[in-house]
């Protein structure tokens, strides 16, 4: 495909879609239905079938500085006495959970987010994981991941990482350019991120992911081309190239600057474009949504055998169903159900210091959200899934169909009888394609909001 063709592509379907990291997604959870009891049950029934596996999502919410363009939950302070008590509260948490599995638990991933968690302190993060391991097995094939910001990490924190497991590193960088990075509050030098990424080549992190992000205020194709060239220096194994997702309702930093600060449509599916070009130039090949990667990483081994996942952590290897999230706002899944933690990190330590697992809400999966989700699953990660239009109803199946064949029209996907192929050229558009089959989306429309999808 080439340049004009990926830009007459993009103009035509840039409306507001889910990423899809759950289905439902969010907006959509019946909190009504979902009960501790229910939850805790699903827990458990995942446990016994994953034959004690799972994965570990930790939520560390404190940030020293506030980046406006930041939708994530955070929690801005200086105040480093905030560590203590709340590596207390998670490992409490855990300890609940721990009851709840009665036998020993195999930790396939853990991944560290954020907030910052190189805001807290080696010696804390310490406590912390090997408070958390001290009564689980580390799986042999395991993937342990933190997000770092630059000019909050130092060579002690990797360190101190790496001797608990840690083999996989994610740095936030989103733009290089002074301009945009004073516009978004997160000054943060070149030579502070290459520090970081020689630090973890030296203690041997066997992968090195950088986020990058298009469409932010004050952006252009220039500040684009310089950030990416700037890499090239670097090399990361994988790169993941967001959407900025303007979302003011949800975020107030985001109101320190107005629409007219961002790129306009014409310019944001540029500078996806010029991005997509550069990153393929430089040897990086795309793999499912938002991600490139190098020839010899892992995720794009597991893409080429079809054994790639997606959970709220992003693209994994490590396909397992349940992921237990610790901390504040956590979510956490067992394929059957959701369950998020309150997102204050007052509600959250009251609630674990009260002996109660800290959740205000969830959603158990009907049958035909299983069979939704593995379809948008199966799409996302291995660009095929096959459908029976017996599981739905008839008027969701009609809805499916001319979706499917509006997608065909447009040469994003090949359809045999009701096999879906998703091609070379719809894999930038895979989020409309699973869009199709999104139930919640087609019988509540204009009832959620999200962010534009180029």
């Amino acid at each position: 495909m080439n340049e004009y063709e990926l830009k007459a592509l993009l103009h035509r379907y840039d409306v507001a879609l889910p990423r899809y990291t759950s289905y439902p997604t969010v907006p959509y959870w019946n909190h009504e239905r979902f009960t501790p009891q229910l939850w805790t049950k699903a827990v458990q029934e995942r446990f016994a079938a994953e034959h004690r596996a799972l994965c570990l999502y930790i939520h560390l919410p404190f940030c020293e500085e506030l980046c406006t363009y930041c939708a994530c939950n955070k929690r801005i302070t200086k105040n480093h006495a905030v560590e203590t008590p709340y590596v207390e509260s998670v490992l409490k948490e855990w300890h609940m959970y721990l009851q709840l599995f009665n036998d020993t638990p195999i930790v396939k991933e853990i991944h560290l987010g954020g907030g910052t968690p190189t805001f807290f302190s080696p010696f804390n993060l310490q406590q912390l994981l090997t408070g958390i391991m001290q009564h689980a097995e580390k799986a042999a094939d395991h993937e342990f991941s933190v997000e770092v910001h630059p000019n909050y990490t130092t060579e002690e924190h990797l360190i101190a990482l790496q001797s608990l497991g840690f083999n996989r590193i994610s740095l936030g960088v989103q733009d290089f350019d002074p301009q945009v990075q004073y516009t978004i509050n997160r000054p943060q030098t070149f030579e502070q991120t290459a520090q970081v990424v020689a630090w973890a080549r030296a203690l041997g992190y066997e992968s090195i992911n950088i986020d990058l992000v298009y469409g932010l205020p004050k952006q252009t194709l220039k500040s684009i081309e310089l950030t990416i060239g700037k890499l090239a220096m670097l090399k990361p194994d994988r790169i993941a190239f967001y959407s900025y997702a303007h979302v003011p309702w949800k975020s107030k930093g985001q109101r320190r600057y107005t629409e007219q600060d961002l790129p306009q449509a014409n310019q944001k599916i540029d500078m996806y474009s010029l991005g997509n070009y550069l990153l393929s130039q430089m040897g990086y090949q795309a793999i499912g949504m938002d991600h490139f990667a190098l020839p010899n990483d892992k995720l794009l081994k597991a893409y080429n055998s079809g054994t790639l996942h997606r959970n709220f952590m992003g693209y994994t290897t490590t396909n397992h169903q349940l992921v237990i999230g610790l901390g504040c706002s956590s979510i956490s899944d067992t394929w059957t159900a959701f369950a998020q933690n309150d997102k204050t990190v007052e509600g959250y330590q009251q609630a674990v210091a009260e002996g109660r697992l800290p959740l205000v809400g969830g959603h158990i999966l009907s049958d035909e959200d299983q069979r939704i989700r593995r379809h948008i699953l199966d799409l996302m990660c291995t660009d095929c899934t096959c459908f029976f239009p017996e599981d739905f109803s008839p008027d969701f199946v009609e809805h499916l169909k001319n979706n499917l064949a509006r997608l065909a029209a447009d040469g994003l996907v090949k359809i045999t009888n009701n096999t879906v192929e998703v091609l070379p050229k719809g894999r930038v558009l895979v989020r409309h394609i699973c869009a199709a089959f999104d139930a919640y989306l087609y019988r509540h429309q204009g009832q959620a909001q999200f962010s534009k999808a180029i």
